[in-house]
């Protein structure tokens, strides 16, 4: 018979926030934020301006919203679990595609496919991972932290693999191509861990919390305008913080930085991410309004601005490392928000709204920060503009008080 939440011991719901981690960690860390790496030597092999490479994130995000709109129907239809093992499935796919194109169509179609994927891989992996806090409120959000931090072990992977493989692959044509494949690979070993330790998860009908229909009126199923502030907020730190992931190793390698620091350097970044999820569970844990995003996006905000500020190196690494215990915190506190603020059967629908208004933000955000960053500011006047929305995102966020 399968477990239940409130039966599985706190060793057991550490395993598997750990396990759906992976999913986090294939859907963000590896699918998305790998392509900040392999931006610099595809834009030279190919010629692109830097709004063609900051638009292939943007095809990516494009992708993650029209999947964050078929979550909800296809989690009814299909159960969390298929959809979060189904979607990694899909998403390394995606991702091993890219490596056989060169065309600039091709590519963001691939980029659009993959962020479809990774959608449903993310949205469900957090519907599971806030039903495991539910069932231990005392430890909800460093259950909610690990799932969301999982997506630094997809960076310190990308960042370990991707300069590996490009030096190995120097002097072969698109030699860029091999890191794809070999970040594929490394997304299916994780979705094969993945789907292997959710078996013990409860069965697909207890997991999955569909979100309410909709009355006839056709107004929502839950209180969206008591939530407006937050998602106003969010949306703004989906297109400021994309602008660094994207652009930020450009920025590096514009100032100099050898394979080796941008290796330590992202690879720093996702160890962060990791430890982010006991960093800031007591937050979430604590506060039932916006304070939390709102204290999260200001931080990130001065993370974003230190590399233009200067590029001395110990400045950079502060950066780096604040970046990655920061970000990810904030997709969790919106889970949290969700989760304080509205009975489990409307969370489905609330984690899908604040990842629908996330995608709008990521869609415009890497193509604004790369058109400014082919004007005459160059790659920081692209992220000065960054850290302005995520301040933006700040104090609208402020204003989020308790549903």
């Amino acid at each position: 018979m399968p477990s239940t939440p409130a039966s599985l011991t706190p060793a057991q719901a550490l395993r598997l926030a750990l396990a759906l981690s992976l999913g986090a960690a294939v859907s963000l860390g590896i699918t998305r934020f790998s392509y900040g790496l392999l931006l610099p030597p595809m834009r030279a092999d190919l010629g692109w301006s830097y709004a063609l490479a900051g638009g292939m994130n943007t095809a990516n995000a494009a992708g993650y919203l029209l999947g964050a709109l078929l979550t909800p129907t296809l989690m009814r239809r299909f159960g969390a679990v298929r959809l979060l093992v189904g979607g990694a499935v899909a998403a390394s796919l995606f991702m091993a595609a890219s490596g056989f194109f060169v065309s600039a169509p091709a590519l963001l179609l691939q980029r659009l496919l993959a962020g479809l994927a990774s959608a449903w891989v993310f949205v469900s992996g957090g519907l599971l991972a806030a039903r495991l806090g539910s069932a231990q409120p005392s430890r909800a959000g460093l259950l909610l932290g690990l799932y969301y931090g999982g997506t630094g072990f997809g960076i310190t992977l990308s960042a370990l693999l991707v300069p590996a493989v490009l030096q190995v692959a120097a002097g072969a044509p698109h030699g860029w191509a091999w890191a794809w494949w070999a970040l594929a690979l490394a997304s299916v070993a994780a979705t094969a861990v993945l789907a292997f330790a959710v078996r013990a998860l409860p069965g697909e009908g207890a997991v999955v919390a569909a979100p309410t229909p909709a009355p006839a009126t056709g107004r929502p199923a839950w209180p969206i305008r008591r939530f407006g502030w937050a998602l106003a907020g969010y949306a703004l730190f989906g297109a400021g913080y994309i602008g660094y992931m994207t652009f930020v190793i450009a920025l590096l390698r514009e100032q100099g930085a050898s394979p080796g620091d941008i290796t330590l350097f992202y690879a720093l970044l996702g160890v962060a991410c990791v430890a982010s999820a006991r960093l800031w569970a007591g937050l979430l844990d604590r506060f039932r309004g916006g304070g939390p995003q709102a204290l999260l996006n200001a931080l990130l905000g001065v993370a974003t601005l230190l590399p233009v500020l200067s590029p001395a190196w110990p400045l950079t690494l502060v950066s780096g490392l604040m970046f990655g215990a920061v970000f990810l915190s904030v997709v969790a506190s919106t889970t949290a928000l969700v989760r304080h603020n509205l009975p489990a059967p409307q969370w489905a629908a609330g984690i899908s709204a604040f990842t629908i208004v996330f995608a709008l933000g990521q869609i415009v955000g890497p193509t604004v920060t790369g058109w400014i960053s082919d004007g005459r500011g160059g790659l920081a006047g692209g992220l000065v503009a960054s850290a302005l929305a995520l301040w933006a995102g700040a104090l609208l966020a402020w204003r989020q008080r308790p549903a």
